[in-house]
């Protein structure tokens, strides 16, 4: 590639970001509402319904559903269509394991390397996560408990934690979503105890704290999952994929 006069050289990799395929962001679009719950396990998704709602055409959101698919966000049967994916105790089981492991250590390392402006941090998370739940706002609470968990694993250190933890964060979040009115309150006194750990220096007490705390969350959708599906061998495909109202 041959640079207009005066240019440095250096400047001949530097190419211009391309626009974000359609079927990614439809793909992105459609995840963040499974995630958050507004399209629920089991839940039918009809592809001209999902196209009305985003305001593209099907065929985008057709790839995304194919692609949500390879990820296992979504279900398609053949001669049925698409469904969300109905996580099983199993696969819950397995990632809110790893996830305690991860951010045990997450937790045990940022109680030697936080410094202040990153306590304060954790305490102006956890001030906004208390105000959503005196308000009962659910969707601001598991938002505020996600940051939180992100901001603990950043304040490590550790940059191959924070990779690894990033890729199961969105599952956690989508797992979590179910219980966050049930802990309520509890779940907050936890996040208060760790914060004061991590910030007291006291490693492995924060460590213990967020094995103790990961593995509340664990149990408490496990428990839930098996009542709500208990007798159950399909999920009845009854639903649209109309947004629920809040």
């Amino acid at each position: 590639m041959s640079l207009p006069s005066g240019l440095p050289q250096e400047l001949s990799s530097r190419q211009v970001a391309r626009p974000v395929p359609l079927r990614e962001t439809v793909y992105e679009a459609i995840l963040e509402m499974i995630v958050t719950g507004d399209l629920q396990p089991g839940q039918h998704l009809v592809e001209k319904e999902l196209a009305e709602l985003l305001g593209v055409s099907r065929q985008p959101v057709r790839e995304a559903l194919q692609w949500l698919q390879k990820d296992e966000w979504v279900d398609l049967r053949p001669g049925y269509g698409a469904f969300v994916h109905v996580p099983t105790s199993e696969e819950a089981d397995q990632l809110l394991g790893v996830r305690t492991l991860l951010e045990a250590e997450s937790a045990r390392l940022a109680a030697t390397q936080a410094g202040e402006a990153g306590i304060d941090r954790l305490r102006e998370i956890y001030d906004r996560g208390i105000a959503a739940l005196a308000e009962d706002d659910i969707d601001s609470v598991v938002a505020a408990n996600a940051e939180l968990h992100t901001c603990i694993t950043e304040l490590s250190g550790n940059k191959v934690l924070m990779e690894l933890a990033s890729q199961v964060g969105r599952r956690v979040r989508w797992y979590h979503t179910p219980v966050a009115r049930n802990r309520g309150q509890k779940a907050w006194d936890e996040h208060a105890a760790l914060i004061e750990a991590i910030a007291q220096g006291e490693a492995d007490r924060a460590a213990t704290l967020m094995r103790e705390h990961t593995e509340h969350t664990r149990r408490s959708y496990l428990e839930q999952n098996d009542e709500e599906h208990s007798g159950e061998d399909e999920p009845t495909p009854a639903k649209s994929s109309r947004r629920r109202k809040r």
